[in-house]
């Protein structure tokens, strides 16, 4: 019988305290509690509460991951009107930012908590509303201006990282739903390849050059349509389960988590993307539309949104099946 160096090539680690990055199937012995431990993965996903935000609103920027995420910008109910607050959560509570130059709502975000890439976006409700063309970088504690988008839109969704960051779709002021694409190199933004259906209030996921957008609404109803981006042009990918839009996403095009959303009623719904098809995964606690999203497939974040009339300040965090989980070693 092969034993458990043979298999994993190394004995049982001692140590003080738990190892920052075990492997899945790593055992090891915590002489400070006494305790055998290993790293395995978790059966069934699942929904669970996380710390509040400092202000309820909804329609903001988000990047990020679950323990180091960033919302920004949106609108509030309390003084109601768009915000340039901007949030930080480190797995446990949020706490302020660096506030945004250019106050606005329904804007894309890309990137990390440190690194982070704020962009478009309306001065919507506020009439007539007004495409935004601003870029904001933030680097962990401020944010300063970067290069203008060839053309402001809101209602849109981001992909990539600060420097290599990906907007598309939404609705630009007086021309109506787009189908543009932009790519943004860090300094400026240049034109993509259009999406196939041209299409506002979507998600997004992925990077620059592998991204996913999906659902949102084709005037007038949502889409369950999903596309795949290649850095030059986009192909059609799986359809969701449920058509709809002012939902929220995060992680990658082949492994990709969509939540919440809107088509007569506020949705709990989620759905994981594996690169062909979606299924059904765990639906949220509380139905809500209009959210921030951040994260990975096993590992994702919702935050803030509309449950019903008024925004909300909820945070929720998934546990994806298959996400690695510390366990304990009992004797029976």
């Amino acid at each position: 019988m092969s034993t458990y160096v043979q298999i994993f090539g190394q004995k049982v680690l001692v140590t003080s305290s738990d190892p920052s990055n075990p492997t899945v199937g790593q055992m090891w012995y915590n002489s400070t509690s006494k305790v055998l431990k290993f790293l395995g993965t978790t059966t069934s996903s699942a929904w669970a509460s996380g710390g509040n935000m400092g202000n309820a609103r909804d329609r903001m920027g988000a990047c990020g991951t679950q323990t180091s995420a960033l919302g920004f910008g949106g609108y509030r109910p309390s003084p109601p009107g768009n915000t340039g607050i901007t949030e930080e959560y480190d797995g446990t509570s949020w706490t302020a930012g660096g506030t945004m130059a250019t106050v606005r709502s329904v804007l894309a975000g890309a990137g990390t908590q440190t690194a982070g890439l704020g962009f478009g976006g309306s001065t919507f409700p506020s009439p007539p509303p007004t495409s935004v063309a601003a870029t904001e970088e933030y680097d962990g504690t401020s944010w300063t201006s970067g290069g203008n988008m060839g053309t402001g839109r809101g209602t849109f969704a981001g992909a990539g990282t600060q420097t290599s960051a990906l907007g598309f779709g939404g609705y630009v002021s007086g021309s109506g739903t787009s189908s543009a694409t932009e790519e943004y190199d860090g300094t400026s933004w240049t034109s993509g390849g259009s999406l196939g259906t041209a299409r506002r209030n979507l998600a997004g996921a992925g990077t620059q050059t592998s991204a996913l957008s999906f659902a949102g609404i084709e005037p007038p109803t949502g889409t369950t349509a999903s596309e795949e981006y290649d850095g030059t042009s986009w192909a059609s990918g799986g359809n969701m389960g449920t058509g709809r839009y002012n939902l929220a996403g995060c992680g990658t095009q082949t492994s990709a988590l969509g939540f919440g959303g809107y088509t007569t009623t506020a949705l709990a719904n989620t759905e994981a993307y594996n690169g062909t098809s979606w299924t059904a995964d765990t639906s949220l606690s509380t139905a809500r539309q209009k959210l921030g999203g951040a994260g990975t497939r096993t590992s994702a974040l919702a935050f803030g949104g509309q449950p019903g009339a008024g925004q909300t300040a909820a945070t929720e965090e998934f546990t994806g099946a298959g996400a690695p989980v510390t366990k304990t070693v009992t004797a029976t």
